[in-house]
């Protein structure tokens, strides 16, 4: 496979994509968050464009791979719409979120076109005020799985070093929702009820998601990328309580999620030991709708966006890819919800500066 891809610039190209493009973590930035890192992108093989190289090499039809992701966070900052609460950092009143996500994607490859592809997303997770450090809520466990296929429209690799990908899964109720803990009431008592579900591993609801991912070599070994995945949640609340007094607010909204990729990859060439490397820039949106594609979004949501500028870089050697990306948030914005254009308010949502990405990908 390794000499396939010192071959041709767009076999790097396109596995840089894949494996950059497509890694887990479809969590927006801090409390307006997927519920666990595999709904945005895990529809799409992160390894498949070098599953398929190798395949081509060797006459090899079938072949497994395995990846695992990994994203870091903190968020602090609190927004309303886009306007940024200082003044919750000055009072010491802002919520801070660590999450720590771990993906394992599976991938195998049926035809040269055509993978059959799961995920398996697992959180850990606290969540404290900014003035109560040591009182800290803890959250972890195994998220909500994903099943699907996923095809190229054109037979890998492709003489122009371009190629569009299409995938849908089915997102099963596997994830923890209802993760509890002791909390003070407004008047002092302690009550147990479910932590935010900013910190839930999972939503606990059915659901399934579209995702495409497309590629194509402009000139001096430069490529292009796009990548674009939803995920729809049809269930209107996860009937998991949240305790806010709010009218409307009293369970958590089952959410869409969605996340758009695009931007520019490079090769670097003309230095052998650098081979097999490459470097990309690009933008990223991620986020929640205000309301879904389907059916009602009732219920307690935290709707909104991040978008961010995302550099990122990739090596590949044999069966073995490494990728690393760094998202920085440029713009964020904390919609108002159903429940507060109801109750004339317009709640917030706390965000990070940035965000840590990392994976390993083996293909056998």
């Amino acid at each position: 496979m390794k000499n396939l891809l010192l071959r041709s610039a767009g076999v790097p190209a396109a596995l840089f994509v894949s494996l950059f493009c497509l890694q887990p973590a479809a969590h927006a930035q801090g409390c307006v968050a997927a519920h666990s890192p595999q709904p945005i992108i895990s529809g799409l093989d992160p390894t498949n464009e070098a599953a398929i190289a190798h395949s081509a090499g060797t006459n090899f039809l079938h072949g497994l791979t395995i990846s695992t992701g990994y994203r870091v966070y903190n968020s602090y900052k609190h927004y309303i719409g886009t306007v940024y609460q200082i003044q919750r950092q000055t009072q010491h009143s802002a919520v801070v979120n660590h999450v720590n996500l771990v993906e394992m994607d599976l991938n195998y490859q049926v035809t040269p076109r055509l993978s059959v592809i799961a995920t398996v997303p697992a959180m850990e997770a606290t969540r404290h005020g900014q003035s109560s450090p040591l009182n800290i809520y803890r959250s972890g466990g195994i998220g909500d799985v994903t099943v699907g296929v996923q095809s190229w429209v054109w037979r890998p690799p492709t003489e122009s070093h371009g190629n569009v990908a299409f995938s849908a899964q089915l997102k099963l109720p596997t994830g923890i929702n209802d993760a509890k803990g002791t909390k003070t009431s407004s008047n002092g008592s302690k009550i147990i009820l479910p932590f935010d579900e900013s910190i839930q591993p999972g939503d606990g609801t059915w659901g399934f998601s579209l995702a495409t991912e497309a590629y194509r070599e402009l000139y001096w070994h430069t490529s292009t990328y796009f990548t674009g995945s939803w995920l729809f949640s049809p269930q209107d609340t996860t009937g998991v309580i949240t305790g806010r007094p709010a009218p409307g607010e009293g369970v958590v909204s089952a959410t869409d999620q969605y996340l758009w990729r695009g931007g520019f990859s490079r090769p670097v060439t003309g230095v052998k030991p650098l081979r097999g490397l490459a470097f990309s820039i690009g933008g990223r949106m991620e986020g929640v709708p205000v309301r879904d594609a389907f059916g009602s979004s009732n219920g307690f949501r935290r709707p909104g966006y991040v978008i961010s500028i995302e550099p990122g870089m990739m090596y590949s050697h044999g069966r073995y890819g490494l990728y690393a990306s760094g998202p920085w948030a440029m713009e964020r914005n904390r919609k108002i919800s159903v429940t507060d254009i109801e109750n004339h308010t317009h709640g917030d949502a706390a965000f990070a500066d940035y965000t840590v990405i990392a994976g390993i990908s083996r293909t056998f």
